[in-house]
């Protein structure tokens, strides 16, 4: 008797995760692919020490298919060009309690940029990509709240340059 119950345990089960595999397929869910761009070569003047430089050039690399130029001599051969405008982060006091001692910041990360074509057509016009956080803030705790302001500056620049991938991404001819 347990035999024949463990069969249709089994059996029902099985017929569980059948309807969640179909329900799945039919819903559309896909994982992310990582970004196809219609260009092959994009030049952008990154300064050496621009922490959000050095991740898009990571990014950039690690995608593939698209070679990234650095060299101003080089420009002219890039499909396309991205000038970065301004890369500023702030940090606004937003809370402070009864004897004026501050109580949270709000970090902000601002990204402006554009995409041309070497000849000077606008792509991507000059755009403003802007992430903010909330972090309270304690005395006590100054330097385990110093790290966590730089934890969250770090998933905000990794936010921006997602969400720049997908911009450069959705550029489909120039």
């Amino acid at each position: 008797m347990k035999a024949h119950a463990f069969t249709l345990q089994s059996w029902a089960r099985r017929c569980l995760l059948a309807a969640c595999l179909v329900g799945l397929s039919g819903c559309g869910f896909q994982l992310r692919q990582p970004p196809n761009f219609a260009f092959k070569t994009i030049y952008t003047a990154v300064a050496p020490n621009s922490l959000m430089g050095i991740e898009l050039k990571r990014h950039l690399a690690a995608v593939g298919g698209v070679t990234l130029l650095t060299d101003p001599l080089e420009r002219k051969n890039a499909d396309v060009v991205l000038d970065i405008l301004s890369e500023a982060r702030e940090k606004v006091v937003v809370g402070v309690n009864s004897s004026g001692q501050v109580r949270e910041f709000q970090l902000r990360l601002k990204f402006r940029f554009r995409l041309r074509t070497p000849d000077g057509k606008d792509l991507i016009p000059d755009t403003e990509i802007v992430q903010q956080r909330d972090i309270s803030f304690s005395e006590s705790a100054a330097l385990s709240k110093e790290a966590e302001e730089a934890q969250l500056y770090r998933s905000m620049q990794s936010d921006v340059v997602q969400q720049l991938l997908r911009r450069l991404a959705a550029v489909k001819a120039f």
